[in-house]
């Protein structure tokens, strides 16, 4: 499952994993932890020290990814944070920190059924994925939804401040030159913007029964 931030992919993904007993993979969150990395080491996300740290450290999830650990420290509510927010999109897009990631992706995926979401999962990372899906809103309902996660979280920010760093995130992501965000050409396309969590959930899980072989 694909898509741009604010687009619902993590809380529908996490509620079909729980519908279907699948292991559920944040794709993102693992870039989020490596971005956390270098803010705490004071590195630049294209330093090789950077590159070395990610080789080196073990993220893991827990409570069916609400629990992000790195180096088995709960990093969870801080990847969360503006200043991740604002630097996620330049670690993400070094080719080196994305093959590292990537690879231990491929490996949680080959030890079972899974269903994990990010911005290459179903172009690059599960190119042959038995299912695959898009998920995309509009910019303004994605930045509601962001400052709603962040006034949750006791984090002040505005709904123009938050709609500029997603269109500046949408730009980053879409035009990065390795695995930039894309829709795959077999993937569904579901737009979430006047739907619910419940609906959306529905109707990926109504899919992929009607489709099951």
């Amino acid at each position: 499952m694909d898509g741009p931030a604010g687009s619902g992919k993590s809380t529908v993904a996490r509620c079909i994993a729980e519908k279907l007993g699948l292991l559920y993979l944040d794709s993102g969150a693992m870039y989020r932890a490596v971005t956390l990395l270098a803010i705490q080491e004071e590195l630049a996300a294209d330093s090789p020290k950077l590159i070395d740290s990610v080789k080196a450290c073990h993220i893991e999830f827990m409570d069916n990814g609400r629990t992000i650990l790195l180096d088995a420290e709960d990093v969870s509510k801080q990847i969360r944070t503006p200043a991740v927010n604002r630097l996620v999109a330049d670690v993400a897009k070094i080719p080196e920190i994305r093959h590292e990631i990537v690879k231990h992706q491929q490996r949680i995926g080959a030890e079972g059924s899974i269903i994990a979401e990010g911005r290459d999962l179903t172009t690059i990372v599960f190119p042959n994925a038995d299912f695959k899906f898009y998920l995309d809103a509009s910019v303004t309902e994605r930045a509601k939804r962001r400052l709603a996660d962040l006034h949750a979280q006791n984090i002040d920010a505005t709904l123009a401040a938050v709609e500029a760093e997603i269109r500046e995130r949408d730009e980053k992501d879409t035009t990065r030159e390795h695995s930039p965000l894309r829709t795959a050409p077999d993937a569904v396309v579901v737009d979430t913007t006047d739907k619910t969590i419940e609906e959306v959930v529905d109707l990926i899980i109504a899919h992929v029964c009607a489709n099951e072989q």
